[in-house]
């Protein structure tokens, strides 16, 4: 008699949902315990160690790893290198993706063959790309540097920099440690603003139509009013999404750096995620590679938060 309840109870609409739930949500919650916290659980516990692959053991150093790390010359121009990246990158490459999306989108004709143009870069392999911006950035026999020598002997030599650079030669663009960061930054903008322009064209659409009319009904007219009180609002969602995905790109560069300057020169490129492939897969410094991986993902889950505290606060969702 006790088990006839029992057996009621356990076919409740209620359990059979909860166990259907739990049957589908159990394939997705193993692949992230494989593929995601599995593999930081063991990159942690390798930052703590001076494991290098073939080695049957390893020894535990404690903080050494990350010590090395925050007093090393090489790695504090690690950080410095990774932050200003990210930092001249982000912004640059958000606002013209959203200022390109509003032209685009205030054209009557050739809005496809923009949309088309600017988004190629983003469809191109970045590493063909790189070698194709090698030549171009070539000290001899690039299209920059022979472009740019046109324009000496012009008024354009009033400027101190130009006229110096007609005199002793224009400069290495990526074997001058004071230049090549910028180099590199410029190619990461140029690649992702297409991206950035995409998204935000499809969040203009999103945009009712009758809140600039009602706008203007009461006044705002000026195109930068109807901007600052309307669009801009509205397009704090997609603005959120913008910045997060490019902020994540930014970190992550890797393939311009191995394909042009291999962290050179002077170390002035040497960003996280090439120190993290040149320490833990070059030299098989596992232990080092995965303490670097360690602070690369702090970087981010603090970014990430700190957005989501200061920025999606202030967000208009419809």
């Amino acid at each position: 008699m006790s088990s006839l309840p029992r057996a009621r109870r356990s076919a409740r609409p209620e359990d059979q949902q909860a166990r259907a739930g739990t049957l589908l949500v159990s394939p997705a919650v193993i692949l992230l315990v494989v593929i995601l916290i599995l593999p930081v659980a063991v990159a942690f516990v390798l930052s703590f160690s001076d494991y290098t692959l073939g080695r049957d053991t390893l020894e535990w150093i404690g903080f050494d790893n990350y010590a090395d790390i925050f007093t090393r010359s090489s790695y504090r121009k690690m950080i410095v290198a990774t932050v200003l990246y990210v930092v001249v990158t982000v912004p640059a490459s958000v606002g013209l993706g959203l200022g390109a999306a509003l032209l685009i989108r205030s054209l009557k004709v050739g809005q496809n063959l923009y949309k088309t143009v600017y988004f190629l870069p983003v469809m191109a392999s970045l590493l063909a790309m790189a070698i194709v911006w090698e030549f171009a950035l070539h000290p001899t026999l690039g299209i920059v540097n022979r472009t740019l020598a046109l324009g000496c002997g012009s008024p354009l030599e009033l400027w101190p920099w130009y006229a110096r650079s007609c005199a002793e030669g224009f400069p290495l663009w990526l074997g001058d440690r004071d230049y090549a960061l910028w180099t590199l930054a410029f190619i990461g903008i140029w690649q992702s603003f297409g991206f950035n322009m995409v998204l935000y064209l499809a969040g203009l659409t999103s945009v009712p139509r009758d809140l600039y009319g009602a706008a203007e009904m009461d006044g705002v007219r000026a195109p930068w009013e109807r901007f600052r009180l309307i669009t801009w609002p509205m397009l704090g969602p997609t603005t959120v999404f913008v910045v997060t995905i490019t902020m994540i790109r930014s970190f992550q560069v890797f393939d311009t750096v191995e394909a042009l300057t291999h962290g050179g020169p002077a170390k002035s490129t040497y960003v996280m995620i090439y120190a993290i492939y040149e320490k833990g897969i070059a030299q098989n410094l596992v232990g080092l590679g995965a303490a670097i991986t360690m602070l690369f993902l702090g970087f981010v889950m603090l970014i990430s938060v700190a957005q989501r505290r200061f920025v999606e606060r202030k967000v208009h969702y419809q």
